[in-house]
């Protein structure tokens, strides 16, 4: 067996692996990348790119309807969903070269496309090849969860991991989970012309802010979807050729295709994480802040280590192990600021402590909103639908902000740098911005903090006294 020595070993191609790979290999470490299957991972084959090219197409037919109502007829819509799935496929075809062996090897890394497992606590086996490391990092990411509902076995179903496989559009979705992923495949089939129909054992997007969760549920409702919260999938089963799903309170639904999107697994399978010693469980490898496992020569991040599953997360983290691994810096990940998003039409994005959150945790906490209605931009392009919500300490200082709007997740951003900073909301209130733009609901929020003494009875008098002595 050929054996390979290496200063850094990656196991999995997804953004978190590779971003790991490429950093150590230009900064001069042998580098070894091992991935059993597509590179890209989920995000570019089967997650974030796949379903926001899919999803682009689906706002652009519902966005039709909306230039009506600014005065712009186009005629009726006609979506091919063959040549929406072509836009699918060639998105992906056009980011995958950044994310392909011939980029890595060009990189000077060596790619092996095999399935890896350890051997020991520095030794992984692939492809008949045995690689000795210094360091090594599992980035496995995760998989979907089907969860073990009866009969579901025995029915074809999909997962985001299929569903854009889909040879024709579905007459009638059925989707088992009201997470983002769930939620953003059901406006995106739903403006494209299929009936859908969501199941969800909890409320829909049941991680966001209540207050903002309501206006996405309004617009998904308002376009004709059937969404059923508290409602547990019991049993799955054939009618003839209808799938039909029955909840635990008897509520039975029946339609044409089925995606079950009821989260995700950590992928850790068959690495025999036991021999390298490094301990796991249901919710993934457990690590400490320096996202170093129970045996310190070996890390873990992104979806494999459980928590905020965000491509934009396994990217951060990937930095935070290069520091440890490459410059024995002792780098410590830290996750009060991440922001996520769900891009469904509005958009709602998310940074920090929620109100709910806040208050569980006995803060004592002020709340500012500002509602797109009131924000001249939105008014201008007829999106006047959502809000912005500001949490803070009684002193002002920024614990968290949602968004329910057109680019919300946009519009998170300057909230990102607020809450990881531990910025006041004095500093956004000052901010200038431009004039119409959606960010201005931001800075009306904040400025609301400071409206009940600017505008009070002391500020009058004060005001008073002041016009009297000239």
């Amino acid at each position: 067996m050929d054996g390979i020595a290496a200063d850094i070993c990656v196991i999995g191609g997804g953004s978190g692996g590779l971003s790991v790979a490429a950093g150590a290999a230009q900064m001069g470490a042998r580098t070894v990348l091992i991935e059993k299957g597509l590179m890209g991972g989920d995000c570019l084959n089967f997650g974030c790119v796949p379903s926001k090219a899919l999803l682009a197409a689906a706002h652009a037919a519902a966005g039709i309807g909306h230039a009506a109502r600014l005065g712009v007829d186009a005629g009726p819509v006609a979506v091919d969903f063959e040549r929406v799935c072509a836009h699918v496929r060639a998105t992906i075809a056009a980011i995958a070269p950044h994310d392909s062996v011939a980029r890595f090897e060009g990189l000077g890394v060596t790619v092996l496309q095999a399935a890896a497992r350890f051997t020991g606590p520095d030794t992984v086996e692939a492809g008949g090849r045995t690689v000795r490391a210094r360091r090594f990092v599992i980035a496995t990411g995760s998989t979907p969860l089907v969860p073990q509902i009866p009969g579901l076995d025995g029915v074809p179903y999909m997962t985001n991991e299929t569903i854009f496989d889909c040879p024709a559009l579905p007459r009638h979705l059925l989707v088992i989970g009201g997470g983002p992923v769930g939620i953003e495949l059901a406006q995106a089939f739903g403006r494209l012309g299929s009936r859908v129909t969501v199941l969800q054992g909890t409320t829909i997007l049941p991680r966001d802010d209540a207050e903002l969760v309501a206006v996405v549920r309004d617009r998904l409702l308002a376009e004709g979807m059937a969404i059923h919260e508290g409602a547990r999938a019991a049993t799955v089963a054939m009618d003839g050729e209808e799938i039909v799903v029955t909840t635990a309170d008897g509520v039975r639904v029946a339609g044409s295709h089925l995606l079950v999107a009821a989260g995700r697994r950590p992928t850790v399978a068959g690495l025999d994480l036991e021999r390298a010693g490094i301990a796991f469980s249901a919710g993934g490898i457990a690590v400490d802040r320096r996202l170093r496992t129970g045996n310190r020569r070996i890390f873990a991040l992104g979806d494999v280590i459980g928590g905020y599953q965000f491509t934009h997360m396994a990217g951060y983290q990937a930095g935070i192990v290069l520091r440890n691994a490459l410059f024995r810096w002792p780098a410590r990940a830290c996750d009060r600021a991440v922001p996520w998003a769900t891009y469904t039409e509005p958009e709602l994005a998310q940074v920090g402590l929620s109100e709910a959150t806040a208050r569980a945790q006995g803060r004592e906490v002020r709340v500012l909103r500002a509602t797109m209605a009131d924000n001249d931009r939105a008014r201008a392009e007829g999106r006047t639908e959502g809000l912005v919500k500001i949490v803070t300490d009684r002193r002002g200082r920024v614990l968290g902000a949602g968004i329910a709007a057109a680019h919300a997740g946009e519009l998170i951003q300057p909230w990102i740098l607020a809450v990881g900073r531990g910025l006041g909301i004095g500093a956004m209130a000052g901010m200038i911005a431009p004039y119409p733009t959606l960010g201005e609901a931001g800075r009306r929020a904040a400025g609301s903090f400071f409206t009940p003494t600017l505008y009070g009875r002391r500020t009058r008098w004060l005001v008073r006294l002041l016009q009297r002595l000239g």
